[in-house]
């Protein structure tokens, strides 16, 4: 036989070998899940530890130049590994979150197991199934079936593990700013999202940014008797809501100055891309015991949830809140507000724009006093047409038969760090469910997820080598 006659290693051996050592898999996933690496408890400090040397010396073993990067917090695992494709970087996380409530756990949370559904359907149990060492876990075993199919791996790698995204992510920019020369990538790729269904995996294309804070007005100089300072003396809770309550227009479009400024118009194929995911408003609101759906008049749920800016009132007190009726003037209101953003939409100006708001309408007798939460984030929108995105959508239709283009209406703070740090745009792609109760007793990751996301990994990988050779 000559070597003409043999055939390359290609994306269907790696999927071969990922499909026959599926239980090899999954043992290395429980050995990790077993580890108890709870970043916010200083109780499990070893046992992160213990997760990031576990992690390191697993990639070290797969060809990978890893090691674990001390921060002031729980450490870094960083591994790199050369490849003729692009130059990708894999951010993760290996911390989880605390158990509690414990009595409602239906096993020990770090004694994974396999549990099947009536209908034969099967999920893996266990604190960080789905967040997020069993999302990772199938970014590395994808890695792990090129290798041991080709020899090396289609893209140039680097891999980026967190240990402290369940905390804070405190260590996380300090590190990408002292280690940014060798974290540089053409993009980074993040596996910490949601599929839209169980039959269809998403593309994150979109997060929405977010500003907020809180507010306190002062009027009187102490709590006042209502029956003797009613109607003369100025109430801050009505004052405030007054302010807050003309936020809004009637057609539910935030009334500040500017404020949609750089909010763009969603783009026809993702519009299409929506409209085809059979999305029902109705359901979505029933699940939360409403109806009627409120909001932005002319856009519909998704697109409000997605793709437009908002200004929510996240909580309101002052005066007696106690048991019983106390008729009281109270001298101070406070609420706790926060805008999600969208496009370009600056943080500190829409902040600014809000405190001239209520300024504004402050009579010359109360002060009031603002506290901002901390730096704001912009949003992140993803062109659903660049060369990574396409392959990465092409490589998920190849296996799943469809995939989508999600927005998301929360905000994920490593994309932006990525982006203002690194500079660089994220590929996210996630293999989780909304029923996977993360951050909840009884965390699951469906099995099929964890399968096929080594699957779809693997095909993702193939497919942006095959692109990197082709623009080469």
């Amino acid at each position: 036989m000559t070597d003409s006659t043999l055939a390359a290693p290609t994306t269907d051996s790696a999927l071969a070998y990922a499909e026959a050592h599926l239980d090899d898999s999954l043992e290395r996933l429980f050995a990790l899940m077993r580890v108890p690496s709870v970043s916010t408890d200083p109780a499990y400090a070893e046992a992160c530890a213990k997760a990031a040397a576990l992690l390191s010396e697993e990639l070290n073993g797969l060809g990978f130049q890893a090691r674990v990067a001390a921060t002031p917090g729980h450490p870094m695992v960083v591994a790199h590994h050369e490849g003729p494709g692009p130059h990708v970087l894999f951010y993760g996380h290996y911390d989880v979150q605390p158990v509690d409530p414990i009595d409602l756990w239906r096993r020990d949370p770090f004694d994974p197991v396999i549990e099947t559904r009536a209908d034969g359907s099967k999920t893996i149990v266990g604190r960080g199934a789905s967040d997020d060492k069993g999302q990772l876990r199938t970014f590395i075993e994808a890695c792990r079936a090129w290798k041991a199919t080709a020899g090396h791996l289609p893209c140039r790698v680097t891999i980026l593990l967190e240990g402290e995204e369940e905390s804070g992510s405190t260590s996380l920019e300090p590190f990408l700013h002292d280690n940014a020369e060798e974290l540089k990538a053409d993009f980074a790729l993040i596996c910490d999202t949601l599929m839209w269904d169980t039959e269809t995996p998403g593309i994150t294309i979109g997060l929405r940014g977010m500003t907020g804070g809180q507010v306190t007005v002062r009027g009187p100089s102490r709590d006042l008797h209502s029956g003797l300072y009613g109607g003369p003396a100025r109430n801050p809770i009505q004052l405030l809501a007054t302010m807050l309550g003309e936020l809004k227009d009637g057609e539910g479009r935030v009334t500040l100055p500017g404020f949609y400024d750089g909010v763009p118009a969603v783009s026809p194929d993702v519009r299409a891309s929506w409209d085809a995911l059979g999305f029902d408003a109705g359901a979505f609101l029933r699940e939360v015991g409403l109806r009627i759906p409120a909001g932005e008049a002319g856009y519909d749920v998704l697109e409000q949830s997605w793709a437009r800016p908002t200004a929510e009132i996240n909580g309101i007190w002052g005066g007696y809140t106690g048991e019983g009726f106390k008729t009281v003037i109270p001298a101070e209101a406070h609420a706790k507000i926060s805008f999600r953003l969208a496009g370009t939409q600056d943080p500190d100006a829409v902040w600014a724009s809000f405190e001239n708001h209520v300024r504004e309408r402050l009579p010359a007798d109360c002060s009031v006093e603002f506290l901002t939460r901390g730096p704001g984030s912009q949003a992140i929108t993803l062109a659903s047409d660049s060369g990574p995105l396409s392959a990465a959508r092409g490589a998920l239709d190849a296996e799943w038969g469809r995939s989508a283009l999600l927005g998301c209406g929360g905000s994920i703070p490593v994309v932006n760090s990525i982006r203002s740090i690194l500079g660089m745009d994220t590929v996210m792609v996630g293999f989780a469910l909304p029923d996977d109760n993360i951050h909840s007793p009884n965390e699951k990751y469906e099995l099929k997820s964890f399968a096929k996301g080594i699957r779809s990994w693997v095909r993702i990988l193939g497919a942006l080598g095959t692109a990197g050779e082709g623009a080469a």
